[in-house]
């Protein structure tokens, strides 16, 4: 079985579990991981993103293989677009 078919059998749910370990160093259980387990998980998520999740979230990696970084202006134009939940002013208490 070769890497790409590894990476394409990836259960969204595996995969967060696998975004757990490589952002927090542990298992969701609190089971922490080794040196090892942290690089290999590392590299499974950024193949996932690259190869499956096609992301163009900032900081995750694209199908080219590169790290998004978006410009200021840009991340500023994103999140204007997005719909507010809830506005409150000091006031409304």
């Amino acid at each position: 079985m070769n890497i790409d078919s590894i990476v394409k059998s990836l259960t969204p749910e595996v995969y967060e579990r696998l975004q757990y370990g490589a952002a927090t160093g542990k298992w969701p259980d609190g089971t922490p991981l080794n040196e090892a387990q942290k690089a290999q998980t590392v590299q499974l998520v950024m193949l996932y993103q690259a190869k499956v999740a096609k992301s163009n979230e900032q900081f995750t990696i694209n199908e080219r293989g590169e790290m998004v970084q978006k410009s200021k202006r840009e991340l500023q134009q994103e999140f204007k677009t997005q719909n507010e939940i809830a506005r409150f002013s000091e006031h409304d208490l």
